[in-house]
């Protein structure tokens, strides 16, 4: 027998295997101060360690200080009126500041609205910060959320304590986080609902924010949870995606995971159904096992699509069961029953409400930009004539709900008033576009001007009697989720001469819910300034050649792409 001891490399793999172990197990080994467990993100990274991997810089930026405990980081260069470099802007990240050079020479601070319900109070609130510390409007984003901009590097504290005075403290809303969560906006006042969202959500998002080791994961976290209501959520574009559906043992939430169309992959079918008592010990088990399996040597695969993809639905499970010391709840396919498809356009307009008399009036910004302005005057609004609730979607835009029947019409007048309306063409409905060139470092084109300027364009030309959603995201992160757009527009460089255009990749035929689909590419490379053009031409070809009642989508379904790149070069002008 070898009694000899163990070199110091042999002790150090040691302890990262046992480490890593004892993460999958769920029972983590008391090695902190006073018997508590080791910290998660540590214990994930030493299991790394110990199979030979090398930390990426964020991993290693990381493991030398937790993030959450280099505040006083971020007042100091504040002080100095400095902006972050790239690791410590990445750290900046965790509370809720972006430094967006070099397309702007300032912060973007990213907020946390669970589910995209706020009060009026709230929306004075940001008013007054948007006007005081950025850039004196607001950006509705594509997760029910806003962002603040233009930031001077000396405001950027400031806003994140402003916001957290308000109740809407950004923690985590950047980096390795999990993000706002998304949920049915029109949550406990939507008369298709089989569930009110909101309780689930509001104990979903405190659990987030005051669990530490829930900020240890190898990337970003995306988590939805719809109740089946009559607005659509995208849910299955998410890491985690929570579907309302009746069951022969009452009410359950579909379970699906490892969405992100950025990828091109829906979250994928588990079989299993979760109880609303116990969504958040499901989500925290999820969490957990990602944090142990995520890949932390490769940013390009650390999303969960990719533990999936390697150890396979029903292993990832297993941890989780492990996690949760009980097996989760599985029902046959035969034994569920899913809500009522939501409407595709049913973001915009006015709506009634389950509670008798009371309406939602859905209202249009544009392309997602609200002035400080407006965003005060639907504050007023949302008092004056509702309960004081506004609800963002993920279409950038927002309801004013709880609006009696004898006041929707001076409501109406309000909002026209601002500048805004709550009624949309068929194109504009479903008109989204992420930041853009002109605040976005990795985008290529100017994503909102130019779906300004699309929609002017075609709005000239022709009438649709059916909606129709135009996506325009400017690179490959695909904030705006280009590949789930009837039209799904990606930016591009486009050659000219010698010069070199903004521009952008065609996409057709994807979509979300009932119409899931990943869009194909028809069409690489076309100038911003000929985009109108081109997709006035697909528009015209399904008018005439579609059958009675057929949706764009269902339409390209059954083109070949020839057919439809050939639509895409040939127009008829009637302006």
């Amino acid at each position: 027998m070898n009694d000899a001891p163990f070199s110091v490399d042999q002790q150090e793999y040691l302890k990262g295997f046992m480490a890593g172990v004892e993460a999958r197990r769920g029972s983590l080994l008391p090695t902190g101060e006073g018997g508590g467990p080791p910290d998660a993100l540590r214990a994930a990274q030493d299991a790394t360690l110990a199979r030979g991997g090398k930390l990426v810089s964020q991993e290693e930026a990381k493991r030398e200080k937790h993030p959450l405990d280099r505040w006083t980081e971020l007042t100091a260069r504040a002080a100095e009126g400095k902006f972050p470099k790239p690791i410590d802007d990445f750290i900046g990240r965790y509370h809720g500041l972006f430094f967006v050079g070099p397309a702007q020479d300032a912060f973007m601070c990213r907020l946390r609205i669970p589910g995209g319900i706020l009060s009026a109070h709230q929306m004075d609130g940001i008013a007054a910060i948007a006007e005081d510390c950025a850039g004196g409007y607001a950006d509705v984003t594509t997760r029910a959320n806003l962002q603040l901009r233009e930031i001077p590097a000396a405001k950027g504290p400031e806003v994140v304590m402003r916001l957290g005075d308000i109740g809407l403290l950004p923690r985590g809303t950047g980096a390795d986080n999990i993000r706002n969560i998304t949920a049915s906006p029109t949550a406990g006042i939507d008369a298709q609902e089989l569930a009110d969202t909101r309780p689930a959500v509001r104990a979903l998002h405190h659990h987030i924010l005051n669990t530490r080791d829930l900020f240890a994961l190898p990337r970003k976290f995306n988590i939805s949870v719809a109740g089946g209501g009559a607005v659509e959520v995208l849910q299955e574009t998410n890491d985690i995606s929570l579907s309302a559906v009746d069951t022969d043992h009452g009410l359950r939430f579909r379970l699906t995971l490892g969405g992100i169309t950025g990828h091109r992959d829906f979250a994928r079918g588990t079989g299993v159904v979760v109880a609303e008592n116990d969504i958040m010990a499901v989500c925290d088990a999820i969490l957990r096992v990602f944090i142990a399996e995520g890949d932390r040597t490769d940013r390009k695969t650390a999303r969960l699509k990719y533990a999936l993809d390697r150890m396979g639905i029903e292993a990832f499970l297993g941890l989780v069961e492990q996690r949760l010391g009980r097996a989760l709840e599985r029902l046959p396919e035969a034994a569920i029953r899913p809500p009522t498809p939501p409407l595709k356009h049913g973001h915009v307009g006015v709506h009634a409400q389950k509670q008798p008399g009371l309406h939602y009036i859905g209202v249009v910004t544009p392309v997602g930009r609200l002035t400080v302005t407006q965003l005060r005057g639907l504050a007023d609004i949302a008092r004056r004539f509702g309960s004081g609730t506004l609800r963002l979607t993920v279409w950038q835009n927002l309801l004013v709900s709880d609006v009696p029947e004898a006041q929707i019409e001076e409501a109406i007048v309000a909002i026209a008033a601002l500048g805004l309306t709550h009624e949309a063409s068929a194109l504009r409905g479903g008109l989204v576009a992420c930041t853009g060139n002109a605040g976005c470092k990795f985008a290529a084109s100017n994503t909102k001007r130019h779906a300004a300027e699309l929609a002017d364009y075609l709005e000239r030309r022709l009438t649709l009697d059916q909606p129709v959603n135009i996506h325009l995201t400017g690179c490959h992160h695909s904030c705006a989720q280009h590949y789930i757009a009837d039209i799904g527009l990606l930016g591009a460089k486009v050659e000219r001469g010698e010069d070199l255009v903004e521009g952008y990749d065609l996409h057709v035929g994807g979509g979300a819910g009932p119409e899931q689909k990943i869009g194909r590419l028809i069409r690489a490379k076309v100038a911003h300034d000929e985009l109108g053009p081109v997709v006035l031409g697909m528009l015209q070809a399904w008018l005439a050649q579609r059958a009675p009642g057929e949706t764009f989508h269902l339409f390209c379904a059954r083109q070949q792409d020839a057919a439809l790149a050939e639509a895409a070069s040939r127009v008829e002008d009637p302006a």
